[in-house]
């Protein structure tokens, strides 16, 4: 991509994505979203029915009067972005492609975070973490997060969730909420999200394309496997065939929905052909 496109690019989804968190997703962002936990805050005299547990017996015994720590809500918190950069995301049948999409979604996410005064990190990953970008904060990071979106392309089409859930848990020791952004296309990753959602606060973002969610009846056509390469023809017309897909596709999605919810990881599916900003609403509404 020539530098001059990718700065109109990086431009143009700044604009759109930062006005929307400005003025849709702060204010819920902020609320959805809390601390890692308390924070001390201040010392203050003894009043009849704080919690005894709370004195503090240094300054007590300093000035012969008893004080106790005063807490609040920590609310500086750290985002982890953990985008799926396999093979079929790079798919799209609708209004853009599903890689397409994770790039503006993350990058409202990332501006609504900046806004709070969090720290922003991202995880690439196909079958391997690929790429990982510290957590910062500043407009310049997300920039630059977002440029890393448009030009980054993976050295692998196949998915691995499980590794990319392990090295999160790995590579942040402290409580962090993380957004998992990815179509979901693998079946062995519930263990790791188990122990990663036991430490963390996972968020699942489930990215689908219409199109793959029903074979057309388009005669006999070569189809490939964006992960495998695996090439075969079909004959779309055989009803028996597009039932066949049918209950794969239905069968993948009620496993990542059954994965997620035993987890208990929040989640909700977004689509490439309709507006995400409803969908989004509703998971910062049902987490307050």
């Amino acid at each position: 991509m020539e530098s001059s496109e990718l700065i109109k690019k990086v431009r143009r989804i700044e604009i759109k994505t930062k006005a929307m968190s400005q003025q849709i997703f702060a204010g819920q962002y902020h609320s959805a979203f809390k601390g890692r936990g308390m924070a001390f805050s201040e010392v203050r005299q003894y009043n009849y029915g704080d919690d005894v547990r709370f004195i503090d017996w240094n300054v007590t015994a300093r000035f012969n009067t008893p004080y106790v720590k005063i807490f609040e809500e920590e609310r500086e918190m750290t985002v982890m972005l953990l985008i799926d950069v396999s093979g079929s995301n790079l798919f799209g049948t609708r209004q853009q492609f599903k890689s397409e999409l994770i790039t503006e979604i993350s990058a409202v996410l990332s501006f609504s975070a900046i806004y709070n005064n969090d720290k922003v990190g991202v995880i690439f990953f196909s079958h391997e973490v690929e790429k990982f970008i510290p957590p910062a904060k500043g407009k310049s990071h997300i920039l630059r997060i977002i440029r890393e979106l448009l030009t980054y392309r993976s050295t692998s089409n196949q998915t691995n969730i499980a590794e990319a859930l392990r090295f999160l848990t790995n590579v942040s020791k402290r409580k962090t909420t993380a957004f998992l952004m990815s179509d979901f296309i693998d079946n062995d990753y519930e263990q790791a999200l188990r122990i990663a959602a036991s430490r963390h606060d996972i968020v699942a973002l489930d990215i689908v394309d219409r199109g793959e969610t029903a074979l057309p009846n388009v005669g006999i056509v070569e189809l490939q496997d964006p992960e495998t390469g695996m090439r075969v023809w079909t004959d779309t017309a055989s009803k028996k065939v597009r039932n066949a897909y049918a209950q794969w596709w239905n069968n993948l999605n009620s496993n990542t929905l059954n994965t997620l919810r035993k987890a208990g990881v929040d989640h909700t599916q977004l689509f490439t052909d309709t507006d995400y900003v409803p969908a989004l609403l509703e998971l910062f509404r049902r987490r307050n």
